[in-house]
């Protein structure tokens, strides 16, 4: 059995604790300062609190998954509890910036690991996963080892740090890119009076496709946002054109009032959002 550490379980490191309890592994996490919905989905995953240093001081692990712009804050925190395992650093932030945090964390003799997860959240018991956790750095296969019973898929995609990371860019690159793209679209077809016509030819089936692509992940769109960021900073430094993600994370910032929704929203609704933040803005 291996003790894990997750500082602040959002719906992500939730499902990941859930399955690590139900392979017999222990999961902390950090309940100071945190809210009543973060408390709800650490006590049904089965994770046990505490502040105590000693307990993380002797976790196997602590990873780290939170929204992007958090990622400093978390290793810092890390930092300060003098910890001397294994960190894995696994949000959705560029590969230069997981390869920097690297080199923080081992100049105070901290192990480090870049992860990513590819999919959404996986609970006990839902049956076989399309969701995978990509690993990568020196003991990342003792890592990965830790979810060969669990709902995620989780496999090693090399000894570098920064290459699981690289991973995830590229994926989001198209997967939430493309609904961004999608959203985008639609509220131009809108503003052009020609929506209906469009989704005539797009046909019943595509059209109702992308709007639940679009409806869905609006409740997620706070935090697509500063990962768009990301993506847009991957491609500029691999030589690419980064502009297309800096717009697509402009398209997610304008639906960010719709995060996590309860009642899933119509299209027209997210359109009325997309026009309204596009006529504030001018």
């Amino acid at each position: 059995m291996s003790r894990v550490g997750l500082l602040n379980p959002g719906a992500m490191g939730a499902s990941i604790g859930a399955q690590l309890v139900a392979t017999n592994h222990e999961v902390l996490w950090w309940p100071q300062g945190r809210g009543q919905a973060t408390s709800k989905r650490a006590e049904q995953a089965g994770l046990r609190a505490s502040t105590v240093r000693e307990d993380w001081q002797s976790a196997d692990y602590i990873v780290s998954i939170c929204p992007p712009d958090a990622a400093e804050s978390v290793t810092q925190f890390v930092l300060d509890l003098e910890y001397r395992g294994t960190f894995v650093e696994a949000n959705a932030i560029s590969p230069m910036r997981s390869i920097a945090l690297a080199h923080r964390l081992h100049a105070a003799g901290i192990r480090c690991l870049d992860a990513s997860v590819i999919g959404g959240p996986v609970w006990p018991g839902q049956g076989p996963s399309i969701s995978t956790i990509a690993c990568a750095g020196h003991g990342a296969e003792a890592f990965a080892s830790l979810f060969a019973s669990s709902g995620f898929d989780a496999r090693v995609v090399s000894d570098q740090v920064g290459d699981a990371s690289s991973l995830k860019m590229v994926f989001a690159a198209l997967t939430k890119g493309s609904t961004a793209l999608i959203a985008e679209i639609l509220h131009v077809a809108e503003q052009l009076g020609v929506r209906s016509e469009l989704e005539t030819l797009w046909g019943e089936k595509a059209t109702a496709t992308r709007h639940q692509q679009v409806i869905t992940n609006a409740a997620k769109a706070w935090r697509f946002a500063g990962e768009m960021d990301e993506i847009s900073e991957t491609f500029t430094q691999a030589g690419a054109q980064g502009g297309f993600h800096q717009s697509a994370a402009h398209v997610f910032r304008r639906l960010q009032a719709h995060k996590d929704w309860t009642e899933a929203p119509d299209i027209a609704m997210l359109l009325e959002s997309l026009a309204g933040a596009s006529k504030a803005e001018n």
